[in-house]
């Protein structure tokens, strides 16, 4: 319990400090949304509508550091005001409906790649030297180093205009209306095809090398040469000696995924236009949408204040030794 509530306050003090730079990050940004959008609207609007406009969506005149406790108290109620691009929405309504779209893709794609690449990974270490952990070996540094804009676009080039496989954007066939049905999640499905290939792409070799590299320095230990002389099967031995201690740092590098997951990977969204976080927080930022843009930032950054903290608990349970620390 002292070792949880350590780990608790930590976090919570690092979530404070992120909000305070969420604060002041969108405000060092040139331009203002307000004045963007009432020059906008030209002479539509009267010139006494203006500080309308800055109540409206919060921008009120007073010392920064009043409006930054009352940013603060906004957090901690829920309240994170209405967004300047999709207005009269209200932010948590923008957020969350672009949180189902990539909490459905970057999810799977994180939970598959995480699956496969430690897969291969354990066994391209077992048989380290031969043909299959040289060609596993090459394609994961391969697609470690594409960046994800190049990948997203050398897939959807292919795949998409090329042979005119898969569709070339959207979540979901536009003609269709949103409904739990058979048709609609069949297109949701054909559609995501190619951000979840271009996805597990981009996320696979990190898992597969850094699977690789852990179990090649365990191999030589004394408990594995002992299980080996006990006669134990290579599965047995490669699976629940190697494997299992392998696996800690591994599980940090699935807690930074996760972390991304609510943050959603903008370059791939933007290609695919795909109706996510990444594709809104991209969105806002041309907008100059500063609800929007500082509510996507609080989710990123709590999520991966939150993997981290199941990561600290998982290791204690993955590594028994741990407890005594």
């Amino acid at each position: 319990m002292a070792f949880l509530l350590r780990r608790l306050v930590f976090y919570m003090a690092a979530f404070i400090a992120a909000a305070t730079i969420n604060f002041f990050l969108p405000r060092l940004m040139p331009g203002d949304p307000v004045q963007i959008m009432f020059s906008s609207a030209g002479a539509e609007l009267p010139p006494e509508s203006l500080q309308a406009l800055k109540l409206t969506f919060g921008f009120v005149d007073g010392p920064l550091w009043q409006q930054y406790l009352t940013y603060l108290g906004s957090i901690f109620t829920g309240d994170l005001g209405r967004s300047i691009k999709y207005f009269p929405l209200p932010v948590t309504s923008v957020l969350g409906h672009a949180l189902v779209w990539t909490v459905g893709l970057m999810g799977t794609a994180t939970i598959i790649s995480f699956a496969l690449g430690t897969f291969l990974g354990i066994v391209a270490a077992w048989r380290r030297g031969s043909r299959f952990d040289v060609v596993v070996s090459v394609g994961a540094v391969f697609a470690t180093s594409v960046p994800a804009v190049v990948t997203s676009l050398i897939v959807l080039f292919i795949f998409g205009f090329t042979l005119g496989w898969f569709p070339n954007g959207y979540a979901a066939d536009p003609s269709l209306d949103p409904a739990f049905s058979l048709q609609y999640l069949g297109s949701v499905a054909y559609h995501g095809i190619l951000p979840m290939v271009t996805l597990c792409t981009v996320l696979i070799g990190g898992f597969t090398v850094t699977m690789r590299n852990n179990m090649i320095n365990l191999l030589g230990e004394d408990y594995i040469v002992m299980a080996r002389a006990k006669g134990l099967s290579d599965r047995h031995v490669m699976l629940w000696y190697a494997a299992r201690n392998a696996l800690l740092p591994t599980v940090s590098s699935l807690a930074i995924a996760i972390g991304t997951i609510l943050g959603g990977s903008l370059v791939t969204e933007v290609v695919y236009n795909y109706p996510g976080l990444g594709n809104i927080l991209y969105q806002a930022i041309l907008a100059r949408d500063y609800p929007v843009i500082q509510g996507q930032l609080l989710i990123m950054t709590a999520t991966m204040l939150i993997a981290n903290f199941i990561v600290d608990v998982s290791y204690v349970m993955l590594d028994p030794r741990l407890k005594g620390a």
